[in-house]
C-alpha cells in the first residue's frame, strides 16, 4: 500500500554531452546524445506498508520456482542444479564470523578479512533458497545458523574508505537471506530480532553515512557501484526491519534528492537514439562497468516488490529507461569484441576526464542479466537485443563462489536463471 504525494520538483538542468568524433557501429545515424535540459513535475510515491517477502523475490516468485523445479521444467531445473552444485549452498557449510569486518587499511593496521562476510552471506542466501524452494530443513537450519553466528559476534566494519564497499555489497545480500527466512519456524523471534539489530547497528550506519556524506568528497567522486550498492543496502534493511523511513529515503534518493551517482540523473552519462545509455564506469574498465547492471537491477527489483516501478521510470523520455539503456550498452560492448558503442567524454566533479571507453577487462562475465532480461523482454515485452545475448551467454547463472575466489566473485547474489526466469 502506498500514497502518492504530488510535488513539483525542478530537476537541475543537465548539460547536453557532445557527440564522439568517431561514429560507432552500433550508434544509429543522427543519435541524440545527452539528456535534454528540462524541468519535470514528478509524483513521488512514498511506501506506507512493507510487503513480505518483498526484496529480490516475492511470494509469487517462490511459488513459480517451486512449481517449475518440481516439474523438471527448463531453464529452472538447470538453475536449481547450479545452486545445489555450489559448495556454499550445502547444509554442512560452516560460517566463520569475525568481530570486526575489515576492508581496506584501517589506522591500526588490521588485516583485511571481508572475504569471510562475502562468502558467508552468499552461503546464507543459497541455503535459504534451497529451503524456500524445496523445503530442505537442513539447509533452512544452516541458513539460520550462519546468520545467528554473525549476529552474535560481529559488531563493526572497519578499514579505509573501502569499508563502504564492504557495507554496500554484502549488506543487502545478508538482508535478502534474512527476508527469505523470516517466516521459518526454526528461527526464533529473539534470534531474528538480533539479526535485524546486526543489520541496523553494523551495516546501516556505514551505508547511510556514505550516501549522506560520501566521506566529505564532492557528489560524483565515487563510482556508481559504490553508491548503488549502499543504496541497495539501505533499501533492503528498511524492508527487513519494516522501517518505512529507510525505504522512502532510498526511493527518494534515487528518484529526486540523491547527490551521488545512484541518483537517476547521474546513473548514466549519455543517452543515444539507438536506445543505449552510457554506463557511468564505462571509461574506467569493464570489470567494474559490468557490476552496474546487477546492482542497478537489484535496486529496481527490490523497489518493484514494494510497489515502486523504477524499471520503467524514464523522466527524460529517453528511447529506453536508464536500466535497460545501460544493460544494452554494457552487454553490447562485452558480449562481442567486434562490437563498438558510442562514447561521450565523461568528466566527474573532480575534473577527472575519461575521453574513450575502456577496453580493460572487456568480456567480463557476471551473473545478473537474467533479472533485467526477464523483466524487460518477458514481462514488459520490450526488445533488448544485447541484454538477451548476454543473458543467454551467462545462462545458467551461478552465484557467489562460481565466478572466482576473490571479492569480485561475490559482488552479486546470482542464480537469476532459477529465480527470475519467466
Amino acid at each position: 500500500m502506498k500514497t502518492s504525494i504530488q510535488v513539483t520538483l525542478f530537476l537541475l538542468a543537465l548539460l547536453p554531452l557532445s557527440a564522439c568524433s568517431k561514429t560507432a557501429a552500433l550508434q544509429k545515424t543522427g543519435a541524440t546524445i545527452g539528456r535534454p535540459n528540462t524541468s519535470s513535475s514528478i509524483t513521488i510515491d512514498t511506501v506506507r506498508t512493507i510487503v513480505h517477502p518483498g526484496m529480490l523475490h516475492s511470494a509469487a516468485d517462490f511459488a513459480r520456482m517451486t512449481t517449475k523445479v518440481n516439474a523438471g521444467a527448463q531453464p529452472w531445473l538447470d538453475g536449481w542444479n547450479k545452486l545445489v552444485a555450489n559448495r556454499h549452498s550445502a547444509p554442512s557449510y560452516v560460517a566463520r564470523p569475525v568481530d570486526t569486518i575489515v576492508r581496506g587499511k584501517p589506522s591500526d593496521g588490521k588485516r583485511e578479512n571481508y572475504i569471510l562476510a562475502c562468502q558467508d552471506a552468499a552461503a546464507a542466501y543459497q541455503n535459504a533458497l534451497r529451503w524456500k524452494i524445496k523445503g530442505d530443513t537442513a539447509c533452512g537450519n544452516n541458513a539460520v545458523k550462519i546468520m545467528n553466528a554473525w549476529a552474535a559476534k560481529c559488531t563493526f566494519i572497519d578499514g579505509d574508505s573501502n569499508k563502504d564497499l564492504a557495507a554496500g555489497l554484502q549488506g543487502y545480500q545478508w538482508a535478502n537471506a534474512a527476508e527469505i527466512m523470516r517466516d521459518y519456524s526454526g528461527w526464533t523471534a529473539a534470534d531474528f530480532t538480533k539479526f535485524k539489530n546486526f543489520m541496523l547497528n553494523v551495516y546501516y550506519p556505514v551505508s547511510s553515512d556514505f550516501l549522506i556524506r560520501h566521506n566529505n568528497t564532492c557528489a560524483t567522486h565515487y563510482w556508481l557501484n559504490w553508491d548503488m550498492s549502499n543504496l541497495c543496502t539501505v533499501l533492503a534493511i528498511g524492508i527487513l526491519c519494516d522501517d518505512v523511513s529507510k525505504v522512502n529515503f532510498a526511493i527518494n534518493y534515487y528518484q529526486h534528492n540523491g547527490v551521488g551517482t545512484a541518483y537517476i540523473g547521474n546513473v548514466t552519462t549519455a543517452s543515444y537514439s539507438n536506445g543505449m545509455a552510457q554506463a557511468q564506469e564505462a571509461g574506467r574498465d569493464q570489470g567494474h562497468a559490468t557490476m552496474e547492471v546487477p546492482l542497478y537491477g537489484a535496486f529496481c527489483q527490490m523497489a518493484y516488490n514494494q510497489g515502486k516501478n523504477f524499471f520503467d521510470y524514464n523522466p527524460w523520455n529517453a528511447v529506453n529507461p536508464p536500466l535497460l539503456g545501460v544493460s544494452e550498452y554494457i552487454a553490447a560492448y562485452n558480449i562481442n569484441t567486434t562490437n563498438t558503442v558510442p562514447y561521450t567524454t565523461y568528466n566527474n566533479c573532480q575534473n577527472s576526464n575519461q575521453t574513450v571507453i575502456s577496453s580493460a577487462s572487456r568480456g567480463t562475465i557476471r551473473p545478473g542479466w537474467e533479472l533485467v532480461y526477464n523483466y524487460y523482454v518477458k514481462v514488459a515485452g520490450k526488445t533488448a537485443t544485447y541484454t538477451t545475448q548476454f543473458a543467454t551467454a551467462v545462462r545458467s547463472e551461478g552465484g557467489g563462489g562460481d565466478y572466482g575466489p576473490n571479492s569480485g566473485g561475490y559482488d552479486q547474489l546470482g542464480f537469476g536463471t532459477l529465480t527470475f526466469s519467466r
